[in-house]
């Protein structure tokens, strides 16, 4: 069994700065761009992008999933948790932040059950999935952090862990900069870039029995994030 490394001081720093973010300063527009209404033209692509990897995910998912159970780990406001669901599976869903549990609470059609919780997503209490997936709710942490969270997921993963990151690239190094640019209480967490090469080499490193399967690069405007199969030993 693989020794699970602890959460380090930034991945605490950065999880509290996501929580702090999403509750007080981002939750009505976060649920805007996660809703059908219109948006401005940065955030269509932002959606767009969004929906695109949402629906690559789970496309990697069984299109039948009655008797599994799925983990949406960084739910948000439960788009995917909620088409997991309609599949047939058992859906915990989590995520850091109150304020975008309530509103996936409230967005769940009626006749789906599933478990929304706050909380961390590396909870070992959640128990063992069949399914895991962590959509952009790794984009803020640096490599080692991601590789930490994602081995802690692999060890309640029975079977596919699905997970996205911000890849280094040029235009997104350039957002990167120029995000730093707006008045600090404007800003969201910052993106980390993480070179997919390095990411993949500390992977094996502490892994060494899991697979590494699919990938996917989706490029929206202003939205890029890769998303990686992890299959555990």
């Amino acid at each position: 069994m693989m020794a699970i490394a602890q959460p380090s001081l930034t991945y605490h720093d950065r999880r509290g700065r996501l929580e702090t973010y999403f509750d007080r300063t981002a939750a009505q527009s976060w649920a805007r761009l996660t809703s059908d209404a219109p948006v401005s033209g940065i955030r269509a692509t932002v959606r767009a992008g969004r929906n695109r990897m949402r629906d690559t995910l789970l496309s990697w998912l069984p299109a039948d999933l009655t008797g599994r159970r799925v983990l949406d780990a960084g739910c948000g406001t439960g788009a995917l948790a909620v088409e997991a669901a309609r599949r047939g599976a058992e859906v915990v869903a989590i995520d850091v932040a109150a304020s975008l549990v309530d509103v996936a609470r409230d967005r769940t059609p009626d006749g789906l059950a599933i478990d929304w919780r706050v909380g961390d997503m590396r909870d070992l209490a959640l128990s063992r999935f069949d399914h895991i997936v962590a959509m952009d709710s790794l984009i803020h942490y640096r490599a080692w952090d991601i590789v930490d969270v994602v081995q802690a997921l692999a060890e309640q993963a029975n079977g596919s862990l699905l997970f996205t990151f911000a890849p280094s690239t040029r235009p997104l190094a350039v957002m990167h900069a120029v995000g730093k640019l707006f008045p600090r209480g404007d800003r969201a967490p910052a993106i980390e870039p993480v070179r997919e090469r390095l990411l993949r080499t500390l992977l094996r490193g502490v892994m060494p029995d899991a697979r590494l399967g699919r990938d996917a690069r989706i490029a929206s405007g202003f939205y890029t994030s890769h998303a990686l199969e992890v299959l555990p030993g």
